[in-house]
């Protein structure tokens, strides 16, 4: 059985977590957690920590739904809040190739248990859906 945070523990994560992350990083907390949070970042992060170093295409194919403009957009916001690191082959025509940073191996590691809490609840949270639409 899984261990879950006490009150206690969580109280004092957010008491941690108000410490460090202070009102002058608004900004901060906000762009980190719009990229991180929204379903494609973590989509390719999840992808980049499985399969390792990836081109464009093979991401855009690994990823279903995703468009091109909203990948780019994705890897360069990854790439700029260092979860990714993006590396050009001097080559013609040129290779790119994407790959999980120190950084973002870190994030992936925080993310799984989300993922799996998702996959060990889903007829729960898809019973809910029904039940709620009637």
């Amino acid at each position: 059985m899984e261990r879950l945070m006490t009150d206690e523990e969580i109280v004092n994560a957010w008491d941690d977590i108000c410490k460090i992350l202070n009102k002058e990083q608004d900004q901060l907390k906000h762009d980190i957690l719009n990229h991180v949070g929204n379903k494609w970042s973590l989509f390719v992060i999840h992808a980049l920590g499985i399969d390792g170093k990836m081109r464009f295409t093979n991401l855009e194919n690994h990823i279903k739904g995703i468009s091109q403009r909203m990948l780019t957009k994705c890897l360069r916001e990854l790439e700029r809040d260092g979860l990714i690191l993006r590396t050009v082959h001097p080559e013609v025509p040129p290779k790119v190739e994407y790959e999980l940073t120190t950084l973002g191996h870190g994030l992936l590691v925080q993310v799984t248990p989300l993922w799996l809490w998702i996959a060990r609840n889903s007829n729960e949270l898809n019973l809910a859906r029904e039940n709620y639409t009637k």
